[in-house]
């Protein structure tokens, strides 16, 4: 009967005018209309959905991720498709790190970031700063663009796409501010940080980042930007879609049917 009303509630919410003020849940039978898998609007926009591992600021599988799969509203996926266009005439190809977000993982960043550790193994996402500090900063908040399934964050590959090593949770990589090279893999385009860098360096227009990182910044920001998107100048990967929906989801990040 409880997942039933949920359900009943959900499709309220997306019939109306009126804004939500609690996370939504997903029929059981799938997605909200209004949400779609990137891949069945662009199959060939990169995933490497980081919270759905191990390489992420809390080293492990975040609640929430059922699958390493980016849903989204269908303009934001539209939106994204069109960016995607432009750049494969350059040979270059978008590479998202995460899009729709479950209120259940953002909530568990809060919590993660709460609960006291003197020396975090994932101390390479926050070199420069003790993990209490991330929240009175603002680096994790209990809000997000995320759970609206308008929030994407993102970066750019060259193709074709380069070889790496797989990602190791064992090794000891360079915080996310050193050189590329020393960081964990990535075969995406240097940004002058890796993803989920929790340092002002990551500013999308930190004068510090110059020659090729600073091009690469400007180069995502334009093809984002021409597409309406929206970037969150203190993180260069995060963007968001403008809509009106202001519904907050809850529900979890599953595979698609194949």
């Amino acid at each position: 009967m409880r997942r039933m009303v949920a359900a009943l509630l959900c499709f309220a919410s997306l019939a109306g005018s009126a804004v939500a003020s609690s996370p939504q849940v997903a029929p059981a039978a799938g997605l909200p209309p209004s949400f779609v898998y990137l891949r069945d609007v662009d199959p060939t926009i990169l995933q490497d959905i980081r919270y759905a591992g191990e390489n992420n600021f809390t080293g492990k599988p975040v609640p929430g991720y059922a699958a390493g799969e980016c849903i989204l509203q269908r303009p934001a996926a539209e939106a994204l498709k069109r960016v995607q266009d432009g750049l494969r005439r350059k040979r270059l190809s978008l590479k998202v790190y995460d899009c729709y977000r479950p209120q259940r993982a953002v909530l568990s960043f809060v919590q993660w970031a709460s609960t006291p550790d003197p020396a975090p193994a994932t101390r390479r996402f926050f070199p420069t700063l003790a993990k209490e500090q991330l929240v009175p900063l603002g680096y994790i908040a209990d809000k997000s663009s995320h759970p609206r399934g308008v929030a994407i964050d993102l970066t750019i590959v060259q193709v074709p796409v380069k070889e790496v090593a797989a990602f190791d949770p064992k090794a000891s990589y360079a915080p996310c501010t050193a050189d590329a090279a020393a960081r964990s893999p990535d075969d995406s385009v240097d940004m002058g940080t890796g993803y989920d860098c929790f340092d002002t360096l990551s500013h999308t227009a930190d004068p510090r980042v110059r020659g090729a990182a600073r091009k690469w910044r400007q180069v995502l920001l334009g093809a984002m930007t021409r597409q309406r998107f929206e970037n969150f100048e203190k993180e260069w990967w995060h963007y968001v879609f403008p809509l009106a929906d202001q519904a907050v989801y809850d529900f979890e990040v599953v595979g698609r049917a194949e």
